[in-house]
Parts: C-alpha cells; structure tokens; sequence
C-alpha cells in the first residue's frame, strides 16, 4: 500500500515534538501550553501519533488536539479505529497481560469517538517529512514499513538504517515504543521525544518532549520532562471501564509489566531516564 505522506517543506524556529498523547487530555493541555509558552506555533507542533489510547478522555483529546491545530502522523491505534478493526493493531503477543488490557481500554475509546473526530484521525498522514537546520527529517510512528514496530535505543543500528531511505533523511523521529531516546551512527540521527500521555517506565508521573531549536543555524535539540495534572487523569481513568493497572501507572510512573521492553530497558525500569 501506497504511504501518505505529508511534506511540510522547510520550517523554521522551535519545533515541538511529542507522541502516545493516549486520549490523556491533561497532558494534552499541559503541552499546548507549553507551546503557547515558547512560542512555538500550532504547524510546528508535531505529535508522532497514538493521540487515542489508555486513558478516559479520547472524545475530547482528539477535539482539543484538532482544535489547537498541531500536526500528527497516524499511529496504529488511528489506523485501526479508521478501518473499523477489533483491536488496537499494536501487536502485542496474544494472550499478553498488554493484549489483556488493549481488549478493555482500545472499545472503550471506539465507543467514545464521535464520527467528526473519526474523520479526522482518518485524515492523519502515515508520516511526515520536512528540512529543518539543513536536514532532511521524516516522522515515523514504529518504523517506515511497520508501524507497530517496536524500535528502542538498544535496537541494533541495522534495525534502524533502512528508516533513513538510503540517506534520503538524515534524521528519523519516531514514536509508539513510550521511551525517549536519541541514537547517533556516524551522521544519521534518531530521537524519539517519548510520549506525554504514559510515564516512561521510570518512577516518576512525569511525561517527556523534545524541542527542535535552529537558532544558532545548527540542527539542535534537547529533551524536556513534562508536569501535568496526572491526579486528574488517574481519578478519571477509574471508571471501571478501564484498565486500573494503567490508572495505577499514571501515579506510579512504572509500568504494569516489561513484555514489550528489550532486556536493556527492562533493567531501567524505575531508574528515571538517562538521555545521552
């Protein structure tokens, strides 16, 4: 099948980037302000998709996020509620305590969707490209072939290349693994700003960005942790509907289990992030 791809051209000033908002409409809020805050206008605002997920508010995140007018790529769980499918498509092994918890929180967030903002996550490009600072950038949810890819910062460099099109982007920003990292290999670069909507598996509510900056003419970023009103979000989130182990991980900042996580990372869990 034939990618959509959305060409932004060349862009300039901050750019903010985030992913899995993950219908958490707190955090949603909380990174629009820190847009309006720096400056940063809505076209520059990119999001690496996965704004419908785990938590109780997908109606009104998908509204606010079309609202503000930000960009986003479609994740897997936009794809999947697009085509209508039974599950989230994040290919977690069947039978998993992720698949388990897909089968209670991916309905729910189907059943809350209203048909405007179905239109719109069906409007949502499979990647995004752009020159910024000199640089060819392209935005991926998993990887450019598979969306539902897991790809982590100790996923081999051969896992990561074929991302580059054979040197047609010098930089690759990813989304849907829910760990930021950056990963250089002479001079190809990949960041995964993390996602706003889960904490990062390291014991702390905290959320995680990244910002874009070109105003020494250089390509330079930097990753930001992100506060917000996560009480809210976890008193929301058990309406018992929803899976109260993620109500859980909202307050803990640690993930339920590590099934989808690579032994390296696994070990960091509760550890906080290390970004270097």
């Amino acid at each position: 099948m034939d990618k959509k791809i959305e060409n932004l051209g060349q862009i300039s000033g901050k750019v903010l980037l985030f992913g899995g908002v993950y219908s958490n409409l707190q955090a949603l809020e909380a990174i629009k302000q820190i847009a309006e805050k720096e400056n940063i206008l809505p076209e520059n605002c990119i999001c690496t998709g996965d704004i419908v997920g785990y938590c109780a508010q997908p109606e009104e995140t998908v509204q606010l996020f079309k609202i503000w007018n930000a960009k986003s790529i479609a994740g897997n769980v936009e794809i999947q509620l697009s085509e209508g499918a039974t599950d989230c498509g994040c290919e977690f092994k069947k039978g998993s305590r992720c698949d388990g918890f897909s089968q209670q929180w991916y309905p729910y967030a189907q059943s809350k969707l209203s048909k405007d903002s179905l239109n719109f996550v069906d409007s949502l490009p499979d990647h995004i490209t752009f020159n910024y600072a000199g640089k060819e950038v392209i935005v991926v949810h998993g990887s450019y072939e598979n969306t539902s890819e897991f790809i982590f910062k100790s996923s081999p460099w051969k896992t990561k290349a074929p991302n580059f099109l054979e040197n047609k982007y010098d930089v690759v920003i990813s989304g849907h693994c829910g760990l930021p990292f950056q990963d250089e290999h002479e001079d190809k670069l990949w960041i995964n700003p993390g996602v706003i909507g889960m904490p990062a598996n390291d014991g702390n509510p905290s959320v995680w960005y990244a910002i874009l900056d070109d105003s020494q003419n250089t390509f330079s970023f930097k990753h930001h942790s992100l506060s917000y009103n996560y009480r809210l979000t976890n008193k929301l989130m058990q309406n018992g509907l929803l899976p109260k182990e993620y109500a859980k991980t909202i307050i803990t900042g640690i993930w339920d289990n590590t099934e989808i996580l690579p032994a390296i990372e696994s070990g960091l869990q509760g550890f906080g992030v290390n970004i270097n």
